[in-house]
């Protein structure tokens, strides 16, 4: 079981997957969309799945502080559904609020990594805490 984890954004895709017994999360990449022009990385997504033998995908949730879902929460619905029509596989969602900003404290107070350099890899780093977020919650649910 490979599960890869999507962090959804209007440019850039960040991606992660779990190691094959879904314990543990890492980042793998970032891939480069456009939604204004349709273009949503299915492709590359395609190639990811593949060779990693994904067998589901979570999509982060970047709702409101107050738990309202905005624009950004449709637009990563509708990314869920455009993947789970064009590969099959379970889709699941887990809410990603303040992944982005763990994300970047990280890459500032851990890795004192420049603001260019924190732009190259704060979104798949997002994904992988959206996905190990997710394998938390699961495990728990399984074990606990």
């Amino acid at each position: 079981m490979r599960i890869l984890g999507l962090d959804v954004g209007s440019r850039t895709v960040g991606v992660a997957q779990s190691d094959p017994l879904g314990w543990t999360a890492s980042s793998v990449e970032i891939i480069r969309i456009n939604e204004d022009k349709g273009e949503f990385g299915l492709d590359r997504l395609a190639q990811l799945i593949d060779e990693k033998k994904a067998t589901g995908i979570v999509i982060g949730l970047p709702k409101n502080m107050n738990n309202s879902e905005g624009p950004r929460v449709d637009a990563s619905r509708r990314y869920g559904r455009m993947v789970a029509k064009r590969f099959g596989l379970p889709i699941d969602y887990e809410d990603e609020r303040l992944t982005s900003v763990q994300a970047n404290r990280m890459l500032i107070e851990e890795a004192d990594l420049s603001r260019e350099k924190r732009k190259k890899v704060i979104d798949s780093l997002a994904a992988q805490l959206i996905l190990q977020n997710y394998l938390d919650r699961k495990g728990k649910l399984v074990n606990g």
